[in-house]
C-alpha cells in the first residue's frame, strides 16, 4: 500500500487528503501547513500527525507519494519549495494547479522531476472526467479528423479584488489551456486581448486567439465578470469530419459527425455518476495513485507537471502579447 501525505490543508488540501483516506491503495500518514490551527485542523479531521514543517514531515514518515496544496502570492508562489523538498525526499508529487506563477520556477521544477526520475502532476482536473475521456475517446477514434479550430471558454464569478493584474489570467487558465491542449496538442502562437470589468483592479476578462502545431486555430474566452451557474465552461473542438463539444467538465460531451443528422451524447448518470466538483479532484487523485501503484514511468504520468508547464507557458505569452499588442510565439517565453 502506498503512503500519502498532503502540504497545505486548506480546502484543497482537504479534498486531496480525504480523496486518499477513501482510496484502498493508499493510506494517508501525515499532513502539514505552517499555519497551526490549519494544521491542527486537518490532523484532527483525518486522524494522522501534523506538521508545521514540511521537511520535518517529509524526514519523519518518507511518504511514497505527496500532494502540494499551499497557496501563495497570485495563488501558487508557495508550490515552488514544497514540490522541491518532496521530489528530493523520494516522493512522487502531485501539485496544485497553477504549477508556480514564476515560469523559471515551474521549469525548474519539472527538470528536478526529470532529474530525479520522479513521477510529478499536476492537478489539471477539469479533463479527469468520464465525458472528457469519452469525447477524447472520440477523437482517438478517428471520429474528428483533421482538427480544423478549437473555441473554449470558462468563467467562474470572482468579485473580490486580487493582487496582481494578471492574477485571473494565471490562476483560472491552466484549466481551460489545457483543456485545449488535451485535443489539440501544442499551441504555437498567442495573440491576446483582455479588459477591465468596472470597478475591478484586474484584467478580468480576456480574449485570446490561437494558433496550434497541427495547424488548427483556435479561441479562448475566460472571466471573472460572470456570477457562477451553468455552463460555466464550454469546449467545442472541430474537425472534416466532426465536431464535438464538451461542456462543464463532467456534465455532457455531444460528437456531430459530419454530414450526419444523429448526433451521439454522454450524459453523466444520476446514478453512479459525478455528483458535484470534488469527484473531480477524487478522479484525478485516483488516476495518478493507479498509475504509480502499476509502475507508470514518469513521463507516462496523465496530466503531468510539465503539461501544467506548458499550460503557464501559453499564458505568460497570453500576457506578453497583452503588454506589446502583438502575437507572441510560446516557446520564446521564459519568464
Amino acid at each position: 500500500m502506498l503512503r500519502a501525505c498532503v502540504i497545505g490543508m486548506g480546502p484543497i488540501g482537504h479534498n486531496h487528503a480525504r480523496s486518499y483516506t477513501n482510496n484502498p491503495d493508499v493510506e494517508l500518514i501525515g499532513v502539514c501547513d505552517r499555519n497551526p490551527e490549519r494544521c491542527a485542523g486537518g490532523a484532527k479531521a483525518f486522524g494522522v500527525p501534523g506538521y508545521t514543517d514540511a521537511q520535518g514531515m517529509l524526514d519523519a514518515l518518507h511518504p511514497d507519494i505527496c500532494s502540494v496544496a499551499t497557496g501563495g502570492f497570485e495563488y501558487s508562489s508557495d508550490h515552488y519549495e514544497p514540490t522541491l523538498q518532496a521530489l528530493r525526499a523520494g516522493c512522487h508529487v502531485l501539485t496544485e494547479k497553477p504549477i508556480c506563477n514564476d515560469l523559471r520556477k515551474a521549469e525548474e521544477m519539472v527538470a528536478e522531476a526529470e532529474r530525479l526520475n520522479r513521477c510529478f502532476g499536476l492537478d489539471l482536473n477539469h479533463r479527469f472526467t468520464p465525458a472528457a475521456r469519452m469525447a477524447k475517446k472520440w477523437q482517438n477514434d478517428g471520429e474528428l479528423g483533421t482538427l480544423l479550430f478549437l473555441n473554449m471558454g470558462l468563467w467562474i464569478g470572482r468579485p473580490e479584488k486580487l493582487e496582481t493584474p494578471y492574477y485571473h489570467m494565471k490562476a483560472l487558465n491552466p484549466h481551460s489551456v489545457d483543456i485545449l491542449r488535451y485535443f489539440g496538442g501544442d499551441i504555437e502562437r498567442v495573440h491576446c486581448f483582455a479588459m477591465t470589468a468596472p470597478g475591478r483592479n484586474i484584467y478580468s476578462t480576456m480574449s485570446l486567439n490561437l494558433q496550434f502545431a497541427c495547424g488548427a486555430v483556435g479561441h479562448l474566452t475566460s472571466s471573472y465578470d460572470i456570477a457562477r451557474g451553468h455552463p460555466m465552461e464550454r469546449c467545442e473542438v472541430a474537425g472534416l469530419k466532426g465536431r464535438l463539444v464538451f461542456e462543464d467538465m463532467w456534465r455532457e460531451a455531444t460528437l456531430y459527425p459530419a454530414g450526419d443528422l444523429v448526433k451521439r451524447v454522454y450524459t453523466n448518470p444520476v446514478f453512479g455518476g459525478f455528483e458535484g466538483f470534488y469527484d473531480t479532484f477524487d478522479d484525478r487523485i485516483r488516476t495518478f495513485v493507479r498509475q504509480i501503484k502499476d509502475g507508470a514511468k514518469p513521463d507516462e504520468i496523465d496530466g503531468s507537471g510539465k503539461a501544467g508547464l506548458e499550460a503557464s507557458r501559453v499564458i505568460h505569452a497570453a500576457i506578453r502579447s497583452l503588454e506589446t499588442g502583438l502575437p507572441v510565439t510560446v516557446a520564446d517565453v521564459h519568464e
